[in-house]
């Protein structure tokens, strides 16, 4: 086999034919000329975030009951926020029915009709984006407090060490003694301290929603406000989303960025009013003429509507 002529610009190669042969590839491909890179389009803005939370004509039936009736509404995403949603209504409306919707609990969950959406996503059940505090004190009675505030982080596998360690710094944080109380039992607790031992509960996991069905509603008036305080300091802290049921307007009106005004059984959203932030500690706001006026208001507005539900207009 004749010898090929050596490639320009290298010496011979010592392989003889074969080696000049692979010489002579490894210049052609050098030579291949290599398409200009695409310059990337400018990235435009993201999408937006989906809602935090979207009932879309939403119904819940206990067999003949219905308990909620085409209930739709959307709370947006409001990041490094979030919003306050008070929920006012009449007894037996339907209000824990929708704080359980969103949750995922039975017996509420599923909705009979229309589409409860959670980020965007129809919701299949409880997860750890969303945290409840009950009306009910809901400890368990065999584990001391500071048992309890951990025991989230118990299920998700958190070593003893640290999650005893974050569990003590939310016990603080609620307003509890830590090195007094950490070890008492719930039978041991007042009424408030037993709430404040289960919001610790709740957010120490962070959940992106925090839901909580009259919380306060068996405290005394003196211990509520002090909640209300706590609560409000907890989630600027937080930010995250709350829907808060009460009973009371003034309390709707101090803690809610807005509030839904909700008709007697079967429950719909007849309306919703945003209110003013609560900038001042509870027992101080709450006696400002412009609060006393917009809850006089509110109220006004709550017993139009109602006369107007039982009126059949």
């Amino acid at each position: 086999m004749a010898e090929l002529p050596p490639v320009p610009g290298q010496e011979p190669s010592r392989l003889g034919p074969f080696g000049a042969l692979l010489a002579r590839r490894k210049a052609a491909r050098q030579q291949v000329a290599v398409p200009a890179a695409v310059p990337e389009a400018p990235e435009g803005p993201p999408p937006p975030a989906p809602p935090v939370v979207e009932f879309r004509n939403v119904t819940k039936r206990f067999g003949d009951f219905t308990a909620i009736q085409n209930v739709t509404f959307t709370v947006e995403n409001r990041p490094d926020k979030g919003e306050f949603v008070a929920i006012l209504g009449p007894s037996g409306c339907g209000k824990s029915t929708i704080l359980r919707l969103i949750a995922g609990l039975r017996p509420q969950y599923p909705a009979t009709e229309g589409e409860v959406l959670v980020g965007g996503l129809p919701v299949h059940g409880p997860g750890a984006d969303r945290g409840f505090v009950f009306q009910d004190y809901t400890s368990f009675p065999h584990r001391s407090v500071l048992e309890n505030v951990a025991f989230g982080l118990e299920c998700q596998g958190m070593a003893s060490a640290p999650r005893q360690e974050l569990a003590r710094e939310w016990i603080g944080r609620v307003g509890l003694d830590v090195a007094r109380d950490q070890h008492k039992y719930p039978h041991q607790l007042s009424g408030g301290m037993r709430q404040r031992v289960a919001i610790a509960r709740t957010l120490i996991m962070k959940p992106r929603i925090i839901l909580m069905d009259e919380p306060f509603g068996a405290l005394d008036p003196t211990t509520r406000l002090r909640m209300q305080d706590l609560l409000v300091h907890l989630w600027r802290e937080a930010e995250a989303t709350v829907f808060f049921i009460t009973h009371s307007i003034e309390e709707a009106v101090y803690l809610g960025d807005r509030v839904y005004l909700m008709s007697p059984s079967p429950g719909t959203i007849l309306a919703h009013e945003e209110v003013p932030p609560p900038d001042f500690p509870a027992r101080e706001m709450q006696r400002h003429a412009d609060f006393i006026e917009v809850v006089a208001n509110l109220r006004d507005r709550i017993e139009v509507m109602e006369e107007s539900t039982r009126a059949g207009t």
